[in-house]
């Protein structure tokens, strides 16, 4: 009985540690959980995608669905992600964009191919033990760059827990996609663009890790670098 009652509450604990990326904003558009982001697979259970070769690592859809709205912002602007509940797995957060083709519809296209690249990266904070910005909390503000070209784009949000990552598999990334239609901006086209999946690998450094022990002295991002203008 007492073995039965610490396996349920063990099984509470665990989904409770887990979380999801339900809401995007940017200046009074805060809208409701999924109003902006695409309705991820983990909406109800707060899972995580344990694979970085499923389909499900790109905006955690195993089939791709658009968003009801978009939200509006100003190249140089920010948008700001919430977590539900808060982030309570050490790990990096990082935020990539996809422009969407013109002609097409942010509602419907995937966001397959190489079309990915990164805006922001976090790195840890080094000592006795790695300690993570992000960790602990619920919003998350990003700068939509302001060199980038008008229209239509995926925002997507991921943060990987690496508390179990010293085991191939281990690594549990937590991601959403949100719709958005970048207005004013530049001409200028990022380079060094990925696809999901595609763009990591499962043995990757920043992937395969323990962060336990030893503790780290240094910390490789998986993907590819951060665009700037």
């Amino acid at each position: 009985m007492l073995a039965s009652i610490a396996l349920v509450l063990g099984a509470a604990l665990s989904v409770s540690s887990h979380y999801t990326f339900p809401k995007a904003a940017s200046g009074g558009s805060a809208g409701a959980d999924w109003q902006y982001v695409r309705k991820a697979d983990n909406w109800q259970n707060n899972g995580f995608v344990g694979s970085v070769g499923s389909e499900q690592i790109r905006c955690f859809q195993a089939n791709s669905a658009g968003a009801p709205s978009t939200i509006e912002v100003a190249a140089g602007g920010t948008v700001t992600y919430s977590a539900a509940p808060n982030v309570y797995h050490p790990g990096p957060m990082s935020f990539y964009l996809a422009r969407v083709p013109d002609g097409e519809s942010v509602n419907t296209w995937k966001g397959d191919g190489a079309v990915w690249f990164k805006i922001y990266q976090e790195q840890p904070n080094f000592g006795q033990q790695l300690t993570w910005p992000s960790n602990g909390k619920s919003s998350f503000p990003v700068t939509i760059p302001r060199c980038i070209k008008a229209g239509n784009y995926l925002l997507r949000v991921e943060h990987i827990g690496l508390h179990a990552a010293s085991t191939s598999g281990g690594a549990q990334f937590y991601i959403s996609c949100a719709q958005l239609k970048v207005t004013g901006g530049g001409s200028t086209e990022p380079s060094e663009k990925v696809s999901f999946p595609g763009a990591y690998k499962a043995s990757d450094p920043g992937i395969l890790i323990n962060i336990n022990y030893p503790v780290p002295t240094s910390y490789k991002n998986p993907g590819p670098s951060v665009f700037s203008c």
